[in-house]
């Protein structure tokens, strides 16, 4: 038997989720996919090392043939047809329900980039969506006693796991750390897969993070295992890859191929996109990319990338998903709400004319609006049977052609700003945060902090001349610190952030992650008896 120890505090309530059967389950699933996992996360250290000697990406010849070859992903699930608006955030119980209730054709719960991986946070959140599936959640907000409940229709329910960098602290099997990935997908699975077949449904995801299609045929590997071992159909499973990785938009078909059976589409990962394009490039100073609010979807090497995964995507039968609108609501000033629900309504009329399946919303309030648009624009379920054309002549160069723009000193302060506020926010345990009108989540912070870090590394200057330096970005940060802090009632972790951030924007080792610096600090570690 697999020596699997459990090192979070076990409540008397979780250990209906953490029970010797699905706790066998996950060592099953760590002792046949670890090894590979481990391979595949060193390969893209390998990458890198090859994009900093000037190897850039290009499409694969050696998978030339998936590309040319006629094929299609598995038929679409009759709940899944119907993608028009979808709404994502973290997994605690009101905004499952709030999210399941909101309107929106399908909810997102997030284990990823809008939630602080603390252990807590993780197993209430399968709590949670084991109650969500079988329609017995509830809610009574402390205080006011308001009480929330699930209406009689409600929101496709699919889950993102965190992505294959992340490892599971709090679990170890035979003495190795458990993959985060294969620990969020592993307990919601094994509690909840044959009951969403009951209710004509199945486990629906959501893949992050992947950087090439061997990534995908780990999971789609995995996917395979994890329905023989439960006895369920093979298909039960459907997952939505996010093209959020400048490597991923070349293997798009490949990714797409390799989940053949279990496919559901792919996803215009936004933000972590432009965060990739900067990670990826950034030791060649002809990168070096504007200020982030100057790079929007029709940024060329954006506007390529959508045309692509669109074509891409209704060729094989798949959905199309649009982007994040990360805006949300301004309330006490109409003026500004105006203008930014304009702009929301703007990007989404865009992605419903270029051909997109659906789109995403941080927020409630722009369910509607979203929702409006794509009802306006298309009628029937989905448009997979349009493949716009346009598609077709999208080269390398395309999707790698570098913006041009300014770099502001206000561009400079807000940058290294979110920085420090989402680090405080995710050390206490909140993976997404209101901020200057925007929801933020670990996406959009990690442009945040790249782009300083590339700044500063290629010696660039603010639109009015002044010199990005160590001592300037150390001196903003400083700054954001104090005034941070000195206005936050109670206990907060300002001065850990900032202690963390002098590393990642000034260092001269690059993080690959925010998070991974700062997931130590989130870690409670204690003894527990082995399975």
């Amino acid at each position: 038997m697999s020596n699997v120890r459990v090192l979070g505090h076990v409540t008397k309530e979780f250990q209906d989720i953490l029970t010797p059967d699905a706790l066998r389950f996950l060592a099953f699933l760590h002792e046949n996919f670890e090894s590979r996992r481990q391979a595949l996360l060193r390969a893209r250290c390998e990458r890198q090392r090859a994009l900093d000697n000037g190897v850039f990406p290009t499409f694969l010849p050696e998978t030339k043939y998936v590309r040319e070859s006629e094929w299609k992903v598995a038929s679409i699930p009759a709940d899944l047809a119907d993608r028009r608006v979808e709404i994502t955030g973290p997994v605690d119980r009101k905004m499952v329900i709030n999210g399941l209730n909101s309107g929106a054709k399908c909810y997102m719960a997030d284990f990823e980039d809008s939630t602080s991986p603390v252990w807590h946070t993780l197993v209430s959140g399968q709590i949670n969506l084991k109650d969500a599936v079988r329609k017995t959640i509830s809610y009574t907000q402390p205080g006011s006693g308001k009480k929330y409940s699930l209406n009689a229709t409600t929101a496709t329910l699919l889950v993102r796991p965190r992505g294959w960098h992340l490892d599971e602290a709090h679990v170890t099997v035979n003495g190795q750390i458990l993959s985060g990935s294969l620990f969020d997908f592993g307990l919601y699975f094994f509690h909840n897969a044959r009951e969403l077949a009951l209710r004509n449904s199945g486990a629906y995801f959501y893949l992050p993070k992947l950087e090439s299609h061997l990534e995908a045929r780990l999971w789609n590997d995995v996917f395979v295992a994890a329905q023989n071992y439960l006895g369920i159909p093979t298909g039960t499973i459907r997952a939505t890859v996010l093209i959020e990785t400048i490597l991923a938009v070349f293997e798009m078909e490949e990714i797409l191929f390799e989940l053949k059976e279990h496919s559901s589409g792919l996803n215009c990962g936004r933000w972590d996109y432009i965060f990739s394009y900067i990670k990826k490039f950034r030791n060649h100073p002809e990168f070096v990319l504007p200020d982030r609010a100057e790079i929007g979807m029709t940024t060329p090497f954006m506007a390529s990338y959508v045309k692509l995964l669109i074509n891409t995507c209704h060729r094989r039968g798949a959905h199309a998903m649009g982007g994040m609108a990360a805006q949300i609501p301004v309330k006490n000033d109409p003026a500004l709400n105006a203008k930014f629900m304009g702009a929301v309504k703007e990007d989404k009329l865009r992605e419903a004319n270029a051909g997109h399946d659906g789109t995403w919303v941080a927020h409630p309030g722009l369910v509607s609006i979203a929702m409006d648009v794509f009802n306006q624009v298309m009628p029937t379920p989905n448009q997979i049977s349009r493949i716009p054309e346009e598609g077709k002549f999208v080269t390398a160069a395309d999707l790698i052609a570098i913006p041009k723009g300014n770099i502001s000193y206000t561009g400079l302060e807000e940058n290294i700003d979110v920085s420090l506020v989402y680090t405080e926010a995710w050390l206490r345990g909140n993976g997404c945060i209101p901020l200057h009108n925007k929801m933020e989540d670990a996406a959009t912070a990690e442009i945040s902090r790249v782009q300083v870090w590339q700044w500063l590394r290629h010696n660039r200057s603010t639109s009015d001349g002044k010199v990005i330096t160590k001592q300037l970005v150390l001196d903003i940060l400083a700054s954001c610190t104090q005034k941070r802090a000195a206005a936050t009632k109670g206990a907060n972790k300002y001065q850990l952030a900032h202690d963390i951030l002098v590393n990642v924007l000034t260092g001269d080792k690059f993080e690959a992650f925010l998070t991974l610096p700062c997931y130590p600090h989130i870690v409670t570690l204690q003894p527990s008896a082995k399975l």
